[in-house]
C-alpha cells in the first residue's frame, strides 16, 4: 500500500506520577517533574512531525493531566482527546480491542495509558522490520513519558499482531 495510506499509532505512557498517602491509583496525580516532562513529550510530538489527530486517554488523573501538558504544546494541533475508561490498567488485549473500533476516518491516533499495557501493546503489534534499536529501548524500560510511534497499512479493526512497524521510541524530559 502507498504511503499516504499509512496509519500512525503513537502509544505513550502517562509521566512522572505522585504517590500520596490516602490516594486511590485512579486519583494519583502527576508529580512536579511529571507536569515538565509531559510538556516536553508534547514538544517532542510536535516538533518530530508526530501530530495525532485522535486522542484516546485514560480516566486516570495522572494520564489526564499528561494528556493536558502534552495537548497544549500541540497548540492549535492538539485535537479534542476523548477519554477512554476502557484504558486504565488495562491489558495490552484491552488496549487492542480499543483502538479495532476507532474509526477509519482517523489516520494519526494517540493512546495515553499505563504499564504494562502500553508497553506490552508495543510490543504485541511490532513487526520485524521495526527499527532495532527503538524496539530493544523500548522492550528494556518503558519509562514514564515513554512514546512509542508505529505505522501500519492496515485497518485499525484488523490490528491483532505483529502487523505495525515501530518507527521510534522516546522518552522526552524537561
Amino acid at each position: 500500500m502507498s504511503q499516504h495510506h499509512m496509519k500512525r499509532l503513537i502509544i505513550m505512557r502517562h509521566a512522572k506520577s505522585d504517590w500520596p498517602l490516602g490516594v486511590p491509583d485512579h486519583d494519583r496525580p502527576l508529580e512536579p517533574r511529571g507536569h515538565r516532562d509531559a510538556a516536553a513529550a508534547g514538544a517532542w510530538l510536535r516538533e518530530s512531525g508526530n501530530v495525532p489527530d485522535f486522542i484516546l486517554c485514560s480516566t486516570a488523573l495522572r494520564t489526564r493531566q499528561t494528556c493536558t501538558w502534552v495537548c497544549e504544546e500541540l497548540g492549535e494541533k492538539a485535537p479534542t482527546p476523548k477519554l477512554e475508561s476502557g484504558l486504565y490498567a488495562a491489558s495490552a488485549t484491552r488496549m487492542l480491542t480499543v483502538i479495532n473500533h476507532v474509526p477509519e476516518t482517523v489516520t494519526s491516533l494517540m493512546i495515553i495509558s499505563h504499564l504494562p499495557g502500553a508497553q506490552d501493546l508495543a510490543l504485541l503489534l511490532a513487526d520485524r522490520d521495526s527499527e532495532q534499536a527503538a524496539y530493544l529501548d523500548m522492550a528494556e524500560r518503558y519509562r514514564t513519558s515513554g512514546i512509542t510511534v508505529l505505522k501500519t497499512a492496515k485497518p485499525w479493526a484488523e490490528l491483532d499482531g505483529q502487523d505495525a512497524t515501530l518507527t521510534a521510541f522516546e522518552v522526552p524530559r524537561a
